[in-house]
């Protein structure tokens, strides 16, 4: 087992004079997406769409250091196809950020997961359309193939919605996926669960099972990932990096060493390892230096995208965080966190 990380720094697109509008812009991805936009380009206006004012009001202090003429607050949610069409005017790239992704409150609520994962997607791409954007880049979780709770599984219908609006736009406006593991220090992952626990004098840290296993990328990983993916993108398939797996024992072992960790079991809708490319999926997936991309399955032409220098995965492949190649060891991770 070994360790590559990967920056996924290239291909590169130009942003500059672009508008963009980022759904979610006040969330972790959202405002470090926005941060790395504006430092490395000149974009004509960037657009936060989000539903949270005070989000958007203590990002706008964040980001003052900015031209206030780019940066852009527009409140809405991806339920509201006009407020979304409203948004979109003259709009060149969609980064869609926004979803519900906490595992138990998508089990408790369920009809919220499905308004804004699924209908909010199909909201997006119809008012992409009628819009004209140019590109859409959604992003989505490794919980989303071969899903085993309701996030992943509408994570999932999300995917297919995004990869079928290719044949809806005819090609004018392409859309892609972005699928990646859980990312350091996100809302909702274990790290920040764990450092409050630490933080507050908790004398062992919780584990659901010892075998458990997750994928594992930085932010700004992910945020090059993102960007590098639109550079490349075609329309219609799924871009997966490849990225390193960890135990999250070892997780627990690197963030508090001395501290007694206890099993309490699987919450409802876990995984015991997360799967990024099912075996299904294999048939359609070629690899690159630092990436999969999974091609579409149903073709509505002759045309086959063809990338540089892919290479087809065997057909037995699968992509698992348990059968991965490159592992975090406690050394690696601690040093993450410095």
């Amino acid at each position: 087992m070994h360790t590559i990380m990967h920056n996924f720094e290239t291909p590169q697109p130009d942003l500059n004079g672009k508008n963009i509008l980022v759904t979610g812009g006040t969330g972790s991805f959202g405002k470090a997406f926005s941060h790395a936009v504006l430092k490395k380009y000149k974009p004509n206006k960037l657009i936060i769409y989000s539903r949270d004012e005070l989000k958007q009001y203590e990002m706008a202090q964040e980001f003052s250091q900015y031209d206030t003429n780019i940066l852009r607050f527009f409140i809405g949610d991806i339920r509201d196809l006009d407020r979304l069409e409203m948004a979109m005017r003259d709009v060149d790239i969609v980064i869609h950020a926004a979803a519900l992704k906490h595992v138990p409150a998508a089990e408790y609520n369920p009809f919220e997961c499905i308004h804004t994962n699924v209908i909010g997607a199909e909201n997006l791409v119809k008012a992409a359309i009628r819009c004209g954007v140019d590109k859409v880049v959604a992003l989505s979780t490794d919980k989303a193939a071969s899903p085993l709770n309701l996030y992943g599984a509408s994570k999932l219908a999300s995917d297919k919605i995004f990869v079928a609006a290719n044949h809806l736009s005819a090609g004018m406006t392409k859309f892609s996926v972005v699928r990646y593991g859980n990312v350091f220090g996100s809302r909702g992952s274990v790290i920040p669960f764990f450092q409050k626990l630490i933080d507050e004098g908790a004398d062992h840290l919780p584990i659901t099972d010892p075998r458990m296993t997750r994928f594992w990328i930085t932010l700004e990983q992910g945020i090059n990932f993102v960007i590098s993916s639109m550079a490349m993108m075609k329309g219609r398939e799924l871009f997966i990096p490849k990225i390193p797996s960890m135990k999250v024992v070892d997780i627990a072992t690197a963030m508090a060493p001395n501290l007694e960790q206890r099993v309490i079991g699987i919450r409802p809708g876990e995984k015991l390892h997360e799967i990024m490319i099912t075996e299904d999926d294999a048939r359609n997936t070629v690899m690159l230096t630092d990436r999969f991309i999974i091609k579409p399955t149903i073709m509505f032409d002759s045309e086959v995208e063809c990338y540089e220098n892919e290479i087809p995965v065997a057909e037995d492949f699968s992509y698992s965080s348990d059968n991965n190649t490159e592992w975090l060891s406690v050394e690696d991770f601690a040093s993450l966190l410095d």
